[in-house]
């Protein structure tokens, strides 16, 4: 029975190393919007939706199992880290799913009276033909509760697992969004972001702040993306030392 045990437990990992390698592996190199991104990882277990509507940076980690849907326009900035079970998302439908019940598949067809084309006086004939031409189409009225819009993560930004952005959702360089964490609207630089909803609960500069105090000689790699931000509100300049702290802390 050891014996046989040991076996299965060779196997096993052999068996994990295996799909890891295979399925699971992120490489580095992708491609988005004709741009070749050599420092972009993306894990093969990620499902991205209208990936034509998404735009990365260089830098940017996607990890396992993710789900990216990029209809109304997704931009992940250079060096965002999206860990792993994170929904973003560019539209809600659930709200016009229940007011419309049946009708929302086949919607406006679903409306009295509607009709792909135009109302209204006939349109002139065709002028060489004289024969009828067709009234121009409508445009199709939006399904009610439909919300919409484009998503965006600065750069240098972390958002942790198990975590939901929405639609019309912006995020300024340098956020972290917290494990768990359901995201919607602006937000500012360096927030950290938790909670359902999202609220911000501090500033990420906070945490970097002691690194750059006992590490000066990163400072500069620092800057190079926080540019104006970086000597604020913890650190001062290129010296690395502490600057003046908020009232209260």
């Amino acid at each position: 029975m050891t014996a046989f045990t040991a076996l299965r437990a060779t196997l096993n990992r052999w068996r994990r190393s295996v799909l890891r390698a295979l399925q699971f592996r992120p490489l580095f190199g992708e491609r988005s919007q004709g741009r070749l991104l050599p420092h972009t990882r993306i894990s093969p277990s990620t499902c991205i939706e209208h990936e034509d509507r998404l735009t990365l940076g260089d830098h940017v980690f996607i990890g396992h199992f993710n789900f990216i849907e990029a209809s109304g326009g997704v931009t992940i900035d250079e060096g965002v880290q999206v860990t792993h079970h994170v929904s973003i998302v560019t539209h809600s439908s659930h709200r016009a799913q229940r007011l419309l019940g049946r009708a929302y598949a086949d919607w406006p067809a679903a409306l009295p009276h509607w009709t792909p084309e135009g109302g209204g006086e006939p349109p002139p004939p065709d002028w060489i033909s004289g024969k009828p031409l067709p009234k121009p189409a409508r445009t199709p009225p939006p399904r009610p509760g439909w919300i919409a819009g484009p998503v965006h993560i600065g750069a240098y930004s972390f958002i942790g697992p198990h975590s939901l952005i929405e639609a019309n959702t912006r995020l300024g360089r340098g956020c972290i969004v917290c494990a768990g964490s359901q995201v919607r609207g602006e937000f500012t630089e360096f927030a950290v972001i938790e909670g359902v909803p999202g609220r911000v609960v501090g500033d990420s500069r906070r945490g970097d702040e002691a690194w750059l105090v006992r590490h000066p000689e990163l400072l500069p790699f620092y800057e190079a993306w926080a540019g104006d931000g970086a000597g604020s509100p913890g650190v001062s300049g290129r010296s690395g030392r502490r600057g003046p702290r908020e009232p209260g802390r």
